[in-house]
């Protein structure tokens, strides 16, 4: 039973992230979740209270996994200047990935105050990771230029998503030149 209930939930979470990355927030529906698992709607009730709950537990499962790639490249780049490359360029090739759509979709969405809570964790989580490499750069305040080139990323990842006119790889490429630029300083 209880294998059950987690393959269902497994199933659940899969479909929403299709979903969202199809159709944003407004495609995230309790009756399209059921039409993609082939559950009863009121089955779905059973796994998730709300909407909400379903983008808690996808920000859960999906974050730390785009956080780990993230911190794989960086990890294997030879310099700080390196590691702040791949932070940028890493977080922009997932842009595609149905898991990064997902949270693009979910923060931009409608959450109560625990779900936010938890996506400026995990957020922070990301920060932190970046803020080591600024400080062996010789950055004088590390968090705040971690926060700032989070900034740069994210606006890029906008830009990406939206489809913008330029190739994604000459956003990802300005992207780089800006980050880089502004924590050499």
């Amino acid at each position: 039973m209880a294998e059950h209930r987690s393959m269902q939930r497994a199933a659940l979470l899969d479909a929403a992230r299709s979903l969202l990355s199809e159709g944003g927030t407004e495609a995230l529906t309790f009756p399209a979740l059921a039409e993609r698992t082939g559950l009863a709607r009121s089955s779905v009730y059973e796994y998730f209270r709300s909407r909400a709950a379903v983008v808690e537990e996808l920000c859960e499962v999906d974050f730390p996994l785009w956080a780990a790639e993230v911190e794989a490249a960086m990890a294997a780049a030879d310099s700080p200047e390196g590691k702040v490359e791949q932070y940028v360029r890493r977080q922009l090739a997932l842009v595609g990935d149905r898991r990064h759509r997902a949270v693009v979709a979910i923060s931009a969405s409608e959450l109560d105050a625990g779900a936010r809570e938890k996506i400026r964790a995990a957020h922070g989580g990301l920060v932190a990771m970046i803020g080591e490499a600024l400080g062996a750069i010789g950055h004088a305040e590390p968090r705040l230029a971690a926060m700032l080139l989070q900034g740069i990323v994210d606006a890029a990842v906008r830009r990406i998503e939206l489809g913008a006119a330029e190739d994604p790889g000459a956003v990802t490429d300005a992207a780089v030149a800006m980050a880089l630029r502004g924590v050499r300083g």
